[in-house]
């Protein structure tokens, strides 16, 4: 529209004013033409690339590189618009693997710089200079031919251009100092040469010869990350591999962890080996490191997002500086778990340097650790505030009745005779198997002088203090000084079978330090639930399983005590045959009338058990009668007695669930089914394994109510339940459990809350 108010003429601008126009989209600073040709020397297969800029490279670029070159016949339309050898049609858009599609880059720098190639192929005798001027070969020199020379030089290709914007004035003049546009080319250079680790790359000013940067092609990424970026960052990498089938992605990288942080957040990102910027990847990870770093704080991020081809827009940008993908947001967010689950305890260790004394140097006053502790500045947020070596006066006030299962109550007497030349602890245990009201007493005859005196200690230092602590015997030698079971016997067995090494091994070769250390250094907070307890370490809470600790104690003392068991007398016996068919009855049993009748199974099961009787009492001080009554269990753990409501299970399953005839697997499972039945069971885990034959049967009324109870409530159980998890169960995890590294990922062991994030989360409100 005119001044006048009449519509304009439309007329077809110029070819020289609609390159120049393109041009200043694709190149609008100097940064923007050395990524470019950086690119093309990349598709070339260059492994050296050598860049070399004056005033920025607003005066001269140069590039050189050893790549394949450009024929001959290709000089006279190399810097013509849209011609390229990366495609032929635009459906190739959908598998370009190269940098370079559009063949705009030279055509555009042609057009607001003078723009000179040399270059030379393999097959070439010499290389072949070209001169370039709104992408149309020109002279050297006035009267001189235009048309490519012949010249000497290296395999590869050098492109120059000077005097860059030279006819655009008003861009010319929006440039900065030379100084800045130079920090911006080595910026991307730098970026590049990091990804490109198999690429020799060398920045120089003209006229210097100290080069600004400098990799080699033998060089890895953290090593040029050591180079470029400095040995603060390299020290504290952490390398990231995450791959997604579904989504069809693979994501490589290396980020710091917590302990490096930076006022600016350097992130590098390749997509499909483009240097490209992704907004919502690059709010994904902040927000992961936010819980990390201190406010106002960023890491350094590299990363090398591959993607199908297919799944790529890559013509979405004038400079190629932004792509566009296929489930991006799905993508995004598999990449920031990924992210996150690597980070997750990254910031329990710090790096300090230390400086050595020059030779000569007077030695500095000591100080002694109390001192140095008090110089220290504790922060509020890093102060543990208990001591897991500290008792209360309920350990030293053991219950008289200690109630460790409904319708089980085990109360043991010491007494210590002058000459100490015999011991005898009573342990009347009151058994209500599946609604039977009959009543069974256990008694424990110990044959050992020592026992006197260990039990003398545990009077005094009861709970598994400092004083009476026991690690975990690593061989049997180590085992003739330290007793894990009941009994403290006058000679331990040294067992080498190899099935048993074996085991012993596994379960050394699966501890998790971490876990390790942590079980041994924990403050006991209280009991959540009759399976669920809080624990503290260090600044943070744990709530753990300790049904689950104690199976894989029990299991553990099986293993490690094995063969150097103390026996648990029954005064009743019970017959295998009867407790075979109670545990039958149980509607858990998996007994089908396929099977046979309950009383032939439960003969079939009686005979298996005491056809294993000497092996049994040999290695596991189970005693078996001739006439097949059970006399005796192993005794596992001080002040602790397993519920024996759970006794017809544990014989069924010895018949059914173990195999007998291989060694280290029959002693493997049969310990398992030792764990299975010595754990701690909740109040609700025995109430389901009662038999629902015995509950129509036996149960009127109030009985049905006092089971709801326990089932509904465990406040409504008697105490003592407490006592022995507090001073039996997690004593005995502290000095002798080995924590497998599944507890980590089976829910065994969660953190719930730490001093640190909840600072954080106060400072933030």
């Amino acid at each position: 529209v005119t001044m006048s108010g009449r519509a304009g003429v439309i007329r077809k601008l110029d070819e020289a004013v609609i390159n120049r126009i393109a041009a200043g989209e694709v190149v609008q600073r100097p940064v923007n033409a050395v990524k470019e040709l950086i690119e093309n020397s990349l598709d070339a297969k260059a492994t050296s690339i050598q860049i070399t800029v004056k005033s920025g490279g607003l005066k001269l670029l140069q590039i050189q590189d050893n790549g394949c070159g450009i024929q001959k016949e290709d000089l006279p339309i190399v810097c013509e618009r849209f011609t390229t050898s990366k495609l032929e049609k635009f459906e190739d858009l959908n598998k370009i693997a190269s940098y370079g599609f559009r063949g705009e880059a030279l055509a555009s720098i042609s057009h607001v710089a003078h723009v000179t190639i040399t270059t030379r192929t393999a097959d070439s005798p010499c290389a072949f200079r070209a001169h370039y001027s709104d992408g149309k070969l020109v002279a050297p020199k006035p009267g001189m031919s235009c048309d490519p020379k012949p010249c000497a030089g290296n395999q590869g290709t050098q492109i120059s251009f000077e005097d860059l914007f030279y006819n655009m004035p008003t861009r010319r003049s929006a440039m900065r100092s030379g100084s800045e546009e130079h920090a911006k080319i080595a910026d991307v250079v730098t970026k590049y040469a990091i990804h490109n680790s198999g690429v020799a790359f060398t920045l120089k000013k003209q006229t210097e010869t100290v080069a600004d940067l400098r990799t080699t092609s033998n060089a890895s990424i953290v090593d040029n990350i050591r180079t470029l970026y400095g040995p603060n960052i390299a020290r504290e990498l952490l390398s990231v591999d995450i791959q997604d089938a579904k989504l069809g992605f693979q994501l490589h990288g290396q980020v710091t962890n917590a302990n490096f942080s930076t006022k600016k957040c350097i992130f590098l990102l390749f997509i499909n080996h483009r240097l490209v910027e992704c907004t919502a990847l690059r709010h994904a990870v902040g927000s992961v490191y936010a819980a990390y770093l201190p406010k106002n704080s960023h890491p350094f991020v590299y990363m090398s997002l591959e993607l199908a081809p297919a799944n790529v827009d890559v013509n979405v940008h004038p400079t190629k500086r932004e792509v566009h993908f296929l489930h991006e947001d799905s993508i995004v967010e598999s990449i920031q778990q990924g992210l996150e689950q690597r980070l997750l305890g990254c910031n329990t260790s710090r790096t300090y340097s230390q400086q050595m004394l020059l030779p000569g140097a007077s030695q500095p006053l000591s100080l002694d650790a109390e001192s140095e502790k008090r110089a220290e500045k504790t922060y509020a947020w890093h102060m543990v505030r208990t001591d897991a070596r500290e008792q209360t006066l309920e350990a030293f006030l053991p219950l008289s009745g200690v109630t460790q299962g409904k319708g089980m109550t085990a109360t043991t007497d010491t007494l210590m005779e002058s000459d100490q030349n015999e011991l005898e602890t009573d342990a009347a245990v009151r058994m209500d198997t599946c609604g039977s009201q009959a009543e069974e007493v256990v008694r424990i005859n110990e044959r050992d002088q020592g026992e006197a005196r260990r039990s003398a200690e545990h009077a005094v230092n009861p709970g598994g203090s400092k004083s009476s602590s026991r690690k975990r015997p690593l061989s049997d030698t180590d085992s003739d000084k330290i007793n894990l079971s009941g009994l403290n016997q006058p000679h331990r067995r040294i067992i080498r079978l190899t099935s048993v090494l074996n085991l012993r091994q596994a379960v050394m070769d699966s501890e998790h330090t971490g876990l390790r250390d942590m079980m041994q250094n924990y403050k006991f907070v209280g009991c959540c639930t009759e399976s669920l307890a809080l624990i503290q370490y260090r600044t943070k809470l744990f709530i753990v399983n300790f049904s689950r600790l104690s199976k894989e104690l029990f299991y553990q003392l099986t293993i490690f005590d094995f063969g150097n068991f103390g026996a648990l007398k029954l005064s009743d016996p019970p017959s295998l045959y009867d407790l075979a068919l109670l545990g039958l009855e149980q509607p858990n049993s998996g007994w089908t009338p396929e099977n046979g009748s309950k009383e032939e199974t439960a003969e079939h099961i009686s005979n298996i058990i005491c056809s294993k009787a000497e092996m049994l009492l040999d290695y596991f001080s189970m005693e078996i009668s001739e006439d097949g009554r059970l006399e005796s269990l192993p005794w596992l753990l001080d002040k602790y007695i397993p519920d024996m409501d759970n006794l017809p299970n544990f014989v069924l399953r010895l018949a059914t669930e173990v195999d007998w005839e291989t060694e280290q697997v029959c002693f493997e499972t049969l310990s398992r089914q030792c764990s299975e039945f010595y754990k701690y069971r909740p109040s609700t885990e025995q109430i389901e394994v009662q038999s629902a034959a015995d509950r129509d049967d036996e149960t009127d009324e109030s009985v049905q109510m006092e089971h709801q109870q326990d089932a509904t409530s465990s406040c409504d159980r008697p105490q003592g339940w407490k006592w022995v998890v507090e001073h039996v169960l997690f004593p005995a995890f502290r000095t002798v459990l080995i924590p497998p590294k599944k507890f980590m990922e089976d829910s065994t062991i969660i953190e719930v809350a730490n001093l640190p994030d909840l600072y954080k989360v106060f400072e933030r409100c």
